[in-house]
């Protein structure tokens, strides 16, 4: 196996990122190739720490400080909020529903799986352009993840990403395979979609400051509607559940587009309780940089005998991005672009 190209985080991302790297001295693998940049992590649930244009900000929103990498993992681990890119396994309501090593979480729906989203991977093949990173066997889902994040060749802008879960139990299991993309807050994210009926939203959080998303569809795009910063504007909160009419959506932010592709899937095929792509949005227009965008695929729930597997995938594509913050604007860079892309139903 060559050997893992690895360094102290501050190497490889923004420098308002350097003190929190240092403190906590993640190694990080970073895939290059002069037009993007990537810095993927096998600590803390073998995550995507960033992604960008070369000479660019972060797309993603990560925090390396927000807790110890090196600290045990167990069965009563809570969730440690470093963002990024990460795997989840869904369906949500059932994430301690098939466990025995926590009995007082039996039923919950946070937090996530600390084995999958936390634990240290085994680096099973690191390249210049790609790394590939295992899980250890989950005790909460049974489940065993590979991860790959790889360059794509001829595509200097794009990036893959190549799950696949395997079910370790001597009984069968049913899950999803769950991308979740943090980003930041005032992210403006594009999904094509059909018709009303295809949206659904979820209750906002329970506290009295806050009030639900609001959004629009119009021309078989679907976008969350933006509001400006200031004190005295309301907190903003919410999750959406959508039905795609087609495999992608496009996030604008800070000059860069991120469009994430993915194999598109009948409403049939997603568990009920879910979306194919799911938006959460907090926005807190007093303290903006403390809100979160996240944009999220689920893959087909699936039945899993013993030893059986399930794979998914996205590919991830940034493009530069000089217009202004309007939903006009960006749709009609999203039109010009479509078919260099592959977009569909736009």
């Amino acid at each position: 196996m060559p050997t893992p190209r690895k360094t102290v985080l501050a190497l490889a991302l923004p420098c308002a990122l350097m003190a929190a790297a240092h403190a906590a001295d993640i190694p990080v693998h970073t895939l290059a190739n002069g037009s993007v940049h990537a810095t993927v992590t096998d600590a803390i649930g073998g995550r995507l720490l960033s992604f960008a244009l070369a000479g660019r900000s972060n797309f993603l929103k990560v925090d390396t400080a927000a807790g110890d990498p090196g600290a045990p993992i167990g069965a009563t681990t809570d969730n440690v909020g470093y963002l990024g890119h990460e795997i989840w396994i869904g369906p949500q309501k059932e994430w301690w529903s098939h466990q025995d090593v926590n009995p007082g979480r039996a039923g919950a729906s946070w937090p996530p799986d600390p084995w999958l989203s936390l634990a240290r991977y085994k680096i099973e093949d690191a390249h210049p352009d790609a790394v590939t990173l295992a899980s250890p066997a989950s005790p909460v889902n049974g489940l065993q993840l590979v991860k790959r994040y790889s360059l794509v060749a001829g595509k200097p802008h794009s990036l893959r990403l190549d799950v696949d879960a395997a079910n370790t139990r001597k009984n069968q299991v049913a899950w999803d395979i769950w991308f979740n993309t943090r980003a930041h807050a005032d992210t403006r994210v594009y999904v094509p979609v059909a018709r009303r009926d295809d949206v659904r939203q979820q209750a906002i959080e329970p506290k009295p400051d806050m009030v639900p998303l609001t959004w629009t569809l119009a021309d078989g795009l679907f976008s969350l509607d933006a509001y400006p910063a200031g004190k005295g504007r309301p907190h903003r909160n919410g999750k959406m559940l959508l039905q795609p009419s087609a495999g992608w959506m496009a996030g604008f932010h800070g000059g860069q587009v991120l469009v994430i592709q993915f194999a598109h899937q009948p409403r049939a095929a997603i568990h009920p309780d879910q979306g194919q792509v799911e938006l959460y949005n907090d926005w807190q227009p007093d303290a903006p940089d403390q809100g979160l965008m996240e944009m999220e695929v689920h893959a087909p729930y699936v039945k899993l005998a013993p030893g059986r597997h399930m794979q998914a995938s996205e590919q991830w594509t940034l493009l530069s991005y000089d217009g202004p913050d309007t939903r006009q604007a960006q749709v009609a860079f999203l039109r010009a672009h479509a078919r260099e892309l592959g977009l569909v139903g736009i």
